[in-house]
């Protein structure tokens, strides 16, 4: 019976450690390897992840990859390399209507999100600079504002 019992508090700790020191750091350190010399945009980034998991995790999911034929993904989206004028747009406007991401078409509708140019610069900051994706492209609040 104490075997058990042991064995169970041992389970038990091990599920409810909080790594969320651990993703923290990890996300600091990716985007730290690739943007070091820009802590504006390092900080960026991080308010960025705050509004994707507010707002984008729900369709795009957290490891950005999207539900296939029916939200495209963010994560080496070739859409988003090459389009980052209409990303922007479509974070802050909405989007509707057919585009090809990575060889598959996706027609659905993307409602406006309501971010402040702030919200959407950090998080195309954070999408740009996540789960593999490398856009030197540093949008910033004044950028959003001009589309």
């Amino acid at each position: 019976m104490k075997k058990i019992i042991i064995l169970g508090i041992s389970i038990l700790a091990l599920v409810s450690c909080n790594s969320n020191t651990k993703k923290s750091n990890t996300i600091a350190q990716n985007h730290n390897t690739v943007n070091q010399d820009n802590p504006k945009l390092i900080a960026s980034i991080e308010r960025g992840k705050i509004v994707y998991n507010d707002m984008c995790i729900t369709c795009h999911l957290p490891n950005g990859k999207g539900v296939p034929r029916a939200f495209p993904p963010l994560a080496d989206s070739d859409f988003l390399r090459e389009n980052q004028t209409e990303s922007i747009k479509a974070v802050k406007y909405g989007m509707s209507g057919e585009i090809v991401v990575n060889g598959i078409t996706y027609n659905s509708t993307m409602a406006p999100l309501g971010l402040s140019d702030n919200e959407v610069a950090d998080v195309i900051n954070y999408i740009n600079n996540s789960w593999g994706n490398t856009i030197n492209n540093f949008v910033t609040p004044e950028k959003v504002s001009e589309l």
